[in-house]
């Protein structure tokens, strides 16, 4: 076939790493090692044209092998049938970082020394579609947005903070800051499904500002689905950095009803609440959460919107279900024999430690009560961690050091393993934010860990002893998964 002229360095994110056996491109021919460079006589540039133009029954591939020459392979398959094919990089690209220096950036406010990819600021909208990652939209060219329309790819996740465009400006530090609200226009005008946040910050996009900003949001649902509001995170290394605080807890109560509020007003227009506020503004302000129909299905859970609601039902059902078990002498995989031993007060006693962070302390312990009430020979050590790594002011548990571990527990009851919730760990890792290994911490408290899922299941079961131990496998919200 006739030489394709372009150079060879474009494609080079474009290596096949692995093709699934019995796949179409299985079957095809394809092989690792082999760089995809078209398909249907379109170039591939990144994941997004990858996944788009692999949905039609027959492809003509063109792929160029190891020694640089090019062959064309031709695909027969079902109709939006995958294709088969892994890639060295999942972007098929370069990841684009965020050109934006924000006042309340939590990145710029880590201690140096630390490893890479903790400084990295994604800001790509293909890992918000792949990933859930929000973005800002102020890297993103027209043909950025034409091309997520023209694929229909949703939903997205963005980042909006304010709808001033003179205060996004200021508080994004880029002066084409505030173009992005004619952007999510044009987006909800080309049906693309999004989810938006505001990172709230005093003084600065709250009170009026943020009645503002969720007025002109709801105007475009249903195409933008929900917002969510969360508190600003101030370490204690803002040195050099905007002078920024975090909210006390009138503050936390004054936002709570002023987003309830603006909830009943949307619900009465649209039928949905639309914005909520995270777990934090709930708990500082001293309030009970919500009930769990306010959440609507949950659709902001990563931004820890209804997760200790949603975590506190499952807690509720997990111990409801094995006490069932147990007392009618069903079967099922909650039951083991030896599981009513704990519900004897002269049964065998289980001994074991959790520890967490402040802001969930409260509810673990209270799990853990829950727990011991059913099942009286269990006893759980609940231990909360102050996060003497980036100040006592952050306080959830995803940012736990390993470091901070070790010394608060030194000392502890840790009976015979400790629970860690899996947010504490590194992307497919079991390293934490400081680079201390599982194994370290083990070794250093001479105690098992278990590394505990984040469903009630989970914790229940972990906490029980009815599921053997498994490797964590995901990745910390705090840091992408990997950096090219």
């Amino acid at each position: 076939m006739a030489d394709i002229k372009r150079p060879r360095d474009r494609h080079a994110r474009h290596v096949i790493s692995s093709v699934e056996k019995n796949s179409p491109a299985f079957r095809a021919g394809i092989r690792p090692g082999e760089t995809l460079i078209e398909i249907n006589g379109k170039e591939v540039e990144d994941i997004f044209d990858y996944r788009f133009l692999v949905q039609d029954e027959k492809l003509k591939c063109v792929l160029r092998e190891e020694d640089g020459s090019l062959r064309t392979v031709k695909v027969i398959k079902n109709e939006y049938e995958d294709l088969g094919l892994e890639f060295e990089n999942a972007l098929m690209d370069c990841y684009r970082s965020c050109t934006n220096k924000c006042i309340f950036c939590f990145i710029d406010q880590n201690p140096p020394g630390m490893r890479e990819t903790i400084y990295f600021k994604d800001d790509d909208s293909r890992l918000s579609f792949l990933q859930g990652n929000y973005v800002t939209l102020t890297n993103m060219s027209d043909a950025d947005i034409d091309k997520i329309i023209r694929y229909h790819l949703s939903p997205l996740n963005v980042s909006v903070h304010t709808t001033n465009p003179e205060l996004r400006c200021r508080m994004l530090n880029n002066r084409f800051a505030g173009e992005a609200i004619g952007k999510l226009k044009k987006l909800a005008a080309g049906g693309i499904k999004m989810n938006s946040q505001v990172v709230l910050c005093p003084d600065v996009n709250d009170k009026k500002e943020l009645d503002r900003t969720i007025l002109e949001l709801s105007l475009m649902y249903p195409s933008l689905e929900t917002l969510s509001v969360v508190p600003v995170g101030v370490t204690k290394f803002r040195e050099g950095l905007y002078p920024m605080r975090t909210f006390t807890k009138e503050e936390c109560l004054a936002t709570v009803r002023q987003i309830e509020d603006w909830q009943e007003r949307i619900r009465k227009r649209t039928g949905r609440r639309f914005v909520y506020a995270s777990d934090e503004f709930y708990i500082n302000a001293g309030l009970d959460l919500p009930s769990e129909e306010t959440y609507e299905g949950y659709m902001q859970l990563d931004n820890g919107v209804g997760m200790m609601r949603l975590l506190t039902e499952e807690v509720k059902s997990a111990i409801k279900d094995c006490v069932y078990r147990v007392q009618s002498r069903g079967v099922g995989r909650l039951l083991l024999p030896g599981l009513r031993k704990y519900m004897k007060t002269d049964g065998i006693k289980r001994e074991l430690s959790a520890a967490t962070g402040m802001l969930a302390y409260p509810y673990i312990r209270r799990y853990m009560d829950w727990i011991h009430d059913k099942f009286p020979n269990v006893t759980v050590h609940v231990y909360p961690i102050r996060n003497d790594f980036f100040g006592e002011k952050i306080t959830v548990s995803g940012l736990i050091t390993g470091g901070d571990l070790k010394n608060q527990l030194s000392d502890k009851n840790l009976g015979s393993q400790l629970l860690l919730p899996v947010n504490m760990f590194r992307s497919g890792e079991e390293v934490f934010l400081d680079d201390m290994t599982r194994t370290e911490l083990e070794n250093a408290l001479q105690v098992k860990i278990n590394i505990v899922k984040s469903d009630g299941c989970d914790l229940v079961e972990a906490v029980l002893g009815l599921l053997p131990e498994r490797e964590y496998q995901g990745h910390s919200p705090y840091e992408p998964e990997e950096i090219e």
